[in-house]
């Protein structure tokens, strides 16, 4: 029997990879077919959106939706990998960091920024994986990119010696890395800084309050059906018989079908029955499918 369709959302534990994940919600839903959206690391915690079976075909649009974290950022030292799992690559006291010079540097890591993605990140560079290059002592020159930090807010303060806790919370656009965050704003202060602790407490319209834990999902897993979370993502279409066999097909419909859910994005396209029968996008004056989710 197939496996049913739907997301999972979990709150990832810390020490185990994203992939780890997944391969424990394969188990746990008995199918192969499953996927992830937004990578987390080891180190990090949180919100973790799991696609199951046809679920796994919104994930790659899921992507881009908008990001909430809190962590910590420890100033007066940088690591090689941005973050507390790296080694310690330099140590500058950071006694004399005000709130000011925290504040002011701050607002310049907000809004739309150009950001370098971490040597160690699974970015591809020549088909490999950048921390691969980085562990084989070849970290890339990785190409900065523009990313949008809508929101990044210090929420307290602790000093340690000559080092500096900064807790943080940050609101930002997929593909914003907060380890590099942290570096950059160790960097601009001129005292170095990596990431100590990570939390993901959102993604789109899924947050901690939806998350499940691994052990809550081995007790009782339920998934979060396809329809649902289709309509909990995207705008929301419905469509008629004959344009929802269309649509099933892979044709495409006049763009003017659109208009009744106004915005920009994907649109979730569903049946007379209910059930979701494809992302929708608008291009060359066409709704054209993204992806089919009925045979």
């Amino acid at each position: 029997m197939t496996a049913a369709s739907g997301l999972v959302i979990v709150d990832k534990p810390p020490g185990r990879s994203s992939h780890d994940v997944v391969a424990r919600i394969r188990r746990l839903a008995g199918t192969r077919r499953v996927g992830h959206a937004g990578t987390l690391d080891p180190m990090a915690t949180g919100v973790l959106v799991i696609g199951v079976e046809k679920a796994t075909r919104l994930l790659g649009h899921l992507a881009l939706a908008e990001k909430e974290y809190t962590g910590t950022i420890r100033l007066g030292q940088a690591t090689d990998t941005d973050d507390a799992e790296g080694q310690i690559i330099a140590r500058t006291p950071a006694n004399a960091v005000t709130e000011e010079a925290l504040a002011a540097a701050v607002a310049a890591l907000t809004g739309e920024i150009e950001q370098v993605p971490p040597g160690f990140s699974a970015i591809k560079v020549a088909g490999k994986r950048a921390y691969r290059l980085a562990r084989e002592g070849a970290a890339p020159a990785l190409a900065a990119r523009t990313v949008t930090v809508s929101s990044f807010t210090v929420a307290g303060l602790r000093r340690h010696g000559d080092l500096l806790d900064a807790d943080v919370a940050v609101t930002c656009s997929s593909g914003t890395y907060i380890r590099a965050l942290a570096r950059d704003l160790g960097a601009a202060l001129g005292v170095g800084g990596h990431l100590t602790a990570l939390r993901r407490t959102r993604v789109g319209p899924y947050d901690l309050a939806q998350a499940r834990t691994l052990e809550q999902l081995a007790g009782s897993f339920s998934l979060m059906p396809l329809e649902e979370a289709a309509a909990g993502a995207f705008r929301s279409l419905g469509l008629g018989d004959d344009d929802a066999r269309m649509v099933a097909h892979g044709r495409r419909l006049p763009a003017s079908v659109l208009s009744a859910v106004p915005g920009t994005g994907p649109v979730a396209a569903f049946a007379p029955d209910g059930s979701l029968v494809a992302l929708l996008t608008e291009e060359g004056g066409q709704a054209r499918p993204l992806a089919v989710f009925v045979p």
